[in-house]
């Protein structure tokens, strides 16, 4: 697709009344129909417009229009901006929750605080959608419904994703190595992790921390227990 000038309808206008391009060359440049531009030169169309110099604005040189005047079949090139204008990031928007979703909210936080306590305010709103008085209400236990809220995976409840948890508990984590390393603090290792193979199965391919118990023997009287007399002379009968 090829690129239009800024206001194409309004450096129509003058081209049409500052210079001796034909309509079709017009019409390529800017990015109307040759109709279109006929009309504004017959005075039909763009009623009220006034004519923006392409020349000032840096989007055409005097030279291109001099080289595409004396050659009706050349194509007018725009120039090109030796300003960069830098891309506007949009505003990124609220997440929106669904109304059948937005009384377990209370619910979620309660679990992203006890669970997650390294997550930030601003974290815990972006992943449920909540406001940070009803975070520091959960927190300081005086929300209105704070003897019925229970504890519940916002994944669950469909309020986030796990992808997204996942990237917010991992994001909290190196801001909490970052911190402890400025302050010169040693973070304490988390327990409760299962023991690498290397340490439980010895190179023979056993495993060291397992002992083989001597096998019992099997009897009779270990499973049934002991006979009584009566019982045996039954059985001899």
């Amino acid at each position: 697709m090829s690129k239009t000038p800024l206001m194409p309808k309004a450096t129509a206008v003058w081209l049409v009344d500052n210079t001796s391009l034909t309509f079709e060359q017009i019409a390529e440049f800017c990015g109307l129909h040759v109709l279109e531009v006929k009309g504004i030169a017959d005075g039909d169309v763009a009623h009220g417009i006034k004519g923006m110099d392409p020349i000032s604005s840096g989007q055409l040189s005097r030279e291109e229009i001099a080289r595409a005047q004396k050659d009706n079949s050349y194509h007018i090139q725009l120039q090109e901006s030796k300003v960069e204008i830098p891309e506007i990031k949009k505003k990124r928007a609220p997440r929106y929750t669904p109304v059948s979703r937005r009384q377990d909210r209370p619910n979620a936080i309660l679990w992203l605080l006890k669970r997650h306590p390294e997550l930030k305010d601003s974290q815990l709103m972006r992943l449920v959608g909540t406001t940070k008085p009803t975070i520091e209400a959960i927190r300081e236990r005086t929300h209105w419904n704070s003897s019925n809220l229970q504890p519940l995976d916002p994944v669950t409840l469909g309020l986030c994703s796990q992808t997204e948890l996942d990237a917010a508990v991992q994001k909290a984590a190196r801001r909490l190595a970052r911190e402890a390393k400025e302050q010169g603090i040693e973070l304490p290792v988390k327990t409760g992790t299962l023991l690498p193979s290397e340490e439980t199965i010895d190179l023979g391919g056993e495993v060291s921390s397992v002992t083989e118990a001597p096998e019992a023997e099997v009897s009779i009287e270990s499973v049934f227990g002991e006979q009584t007399k009566d019982d045996k002379a039954d059985s001899d009968s």
